[in-house]
């Protein structure tokens, strides 16, 4: 992998965890309207984001914030959101 590639992955996974720390906050603070938590579900959804996550996960503490009922889990709040 070339200098300018291994950068590019930098840039990329940095901006994976200022989108995920914005989504978290947001929500946490209740300025998550409709589309933001759309947002957050669909970002979940293509990272792969399913009930079976490790607890130590960044990903996972926007799992935790979202406001959805604990034994719905993330696969019905994924497939609710989406209807």
């Amino acid at each position: 992998m070339s200098n300018n590639e291994k950068e590019n992955m930098g840039r990329m996974y940095t901006l994976q965890d200022l989108l995920t720390d914005e989504f978290i906050a947001r929500i946490k603070i209740g300025d998550a309207e409709p589309s933001l938590l759309n947002a957050a579900r669909q970002y979940l959804k293509d990272n792969g984001v399913h009930s079976g996550l490790k607890q130590d996960t960044k990903i996972q503490d926007l799992v935790s914030v979202l406001p959805f009922k604990e034994e719905e889990g993330i696969d019905r709040v994924v497939k609710h959101a989406s209807n």
